[in-house]
């Protein structure tokens, strides 16, 4: 049997809510999954190709400026964040939840991770659940990855936010 097979499947924003909850140092990494990483060992710079020393991924861990808002909003949010992958990256690719010892940081300032740890698969049915909960939001969100004419969401002062995880 493989990690695929083996690892547990978080269907519902509760579920990643409450482990988010009761685990720190989790992340979410959007691949082909552990057993494909394991091969990699590293991530690759989208932007200028340089091979990058660790699986890039990112924090789950509450922030403390998000105070007592909702952990199913921010693990939302987190997942929403970043739901263009699987377009960009092509079939196959999802978000997994894993451990990992930081061995440096990306050009995102994105957490790279080694003696990485899976700890479960996101279900496409959580992903759904996070897009109509952000989408429920007062304010204007929009994933990360925007086009070129569309103002950017999220950023208080009209940065662009243009690059993922991965």
């Amino acid at each position: 049997m493989n990690i695929r097979d083996e690892l547990p499947v978080l269907r519902t924003l509760e579920e990643l809510a409450d482990l988010v909850r009761h685990t720190s140092g989790l992340h979410v990494r959007w691949s082909h999954g552990p057993e494909a990483d394991r091969a990699l060992v590293t991530s690759r710079d989208g932007l200028t190709g340089v091979r990058l020393p660790g699986l890039s991924a990112n924090p789950l861990d509450l922030e403390p400026w998000w105070e007592d808002r909702p952990v199913e909003l921010w693990v939302a949010r987190r997942l929403y964040d970043y739901s263009h992958l699987p377009r960009e990256k092509g079939p196959g690719v999802r978000p997994w939840i894993l451990r990992g010892q930081v061995k440096g940081r990306g050009p995102d300032n994105e957490p790279l991770l080694g003696d990485v740890d899976p700890v479960g698969w996101i279900d496409e049915a959580l992903i759904k659940e996070a897009a109509e909960t952000v989408d429920r939001q007062g304010g204007e969100w929009g994933p990360m990855q925007r086009d070129g004419d569309e103002p950017s969401k999220g950023a208080d002062d009209g940065d662009r936010l243009g690059n993922g995880t991965g």
